[in-house]
């Protein structure tokens, strides 16, 4: 890909990289979320990009193992799902509306039901 599309590839690509860094630093941000968008977005713009982010040696593997299996850990599922509790409880005492927190722990609880029904390993 040449020109102003990639770009845009590539640009979205590093804003995706840069949120995941934050991520890794606060507890309520995602993390693998950015790093999957960011493989994706070098995919199209920068193979080679991509490729030197399925080689990290920290968050490789766990993207291989999305993008070649669907495949979520168990340590990463319960991390997500304390995660969602967190932000869940967050959002109850800070905004204290039954609306908010209804609609907040339905999302939520959709995101989380995905996540702890994918596989834990391939096979």
């Amino acid at each position: 890909m040449r020109g102003p599309q990639r770009w845009l590839w590539l640009w979205c690509g590093y804003l995706s990289l840069a949120l995941a860094a934050v991520g890794a630093v606060l507890p309520l941000m995602p993390t693998t979320v950015f790093l999957l968008s960011a493989a994706w977005c070098f995919g199209r713009a920068s193979p080679a990009l991509r490729a030197r982010l399925l080689a990290n040696p920290r968050y490789g593997p766990t993207l291989r193992d999305w993008q070649d299996h669907g495949c979520i850990s168990r340590r990463a599922k319960k991390a997500a799902v304390f995660g969602m509790a967190l932000s869940w409880l967050v959002v109850a005492v800070a905004f204290r509306n039954l609306v908010a927190s209804a609609i907040a722990a339905a999302c939520l609880v959709m995101v989380g039901s995905f996540i702890v029904t994918r596989p834990s390993r391939p096979g």
